[in-house]
């Protein structure tokens, strides 16, 4: 049951990783000139990374809850369903965003210079 806890521990180092990482590109964006209200295309950006990262928060709550259970040595049968449904809930996230990373990374060149475009 302790590789389990330690397994718990990982996905969510990683998870607040992702989100420290999410943080760090806002500063970045902010300091090149990218605001919130600057435009529809900016809120838009930030309204969606930012219900990604509240959608990862409350997977970490979860995840939190379920290596406490663990941690304090709860029976098996007590925390199984709760460790299988965090495993599938961050194993369909690491799902989902391989399949948009994937699909988007190939058109951000073109993206960009449509945008450039769009503004000159």
């Amino acid at each position: 049951m302790e590789d389990v806890g330690y397994g718990l521990i990982a996905g969510g180092l990683f998870a607040l990783t992702f989100l420290v990482g999410q943080l760090f590109a806002w500063q970045q964006l902010n300091a090149a000139g990218y605001f919130l209200a600057a435009n529809p295309a900016n809120a838009f950006f930030y309204l969606l990374t930012g219900v990604h990262g509240l959608h990862l928060l409350g997977g970490l709550v979860a995840l939190a809850l379920t290596a406490d259970k663990v941690w304090r040595g709860f029976e098996v049968n007590q925390v199984r369903l709760s460790v299988q449904l965090c495993a599938g809930y961050w194993h369909f996230l690491l799902a989902l965003w391989l399949v948009l990373f994937t699909l988007l990374t190939p058109w951000v060149g073109d993206f960009a210079d449509i945008c450039r475009q769009l503004l000159t």
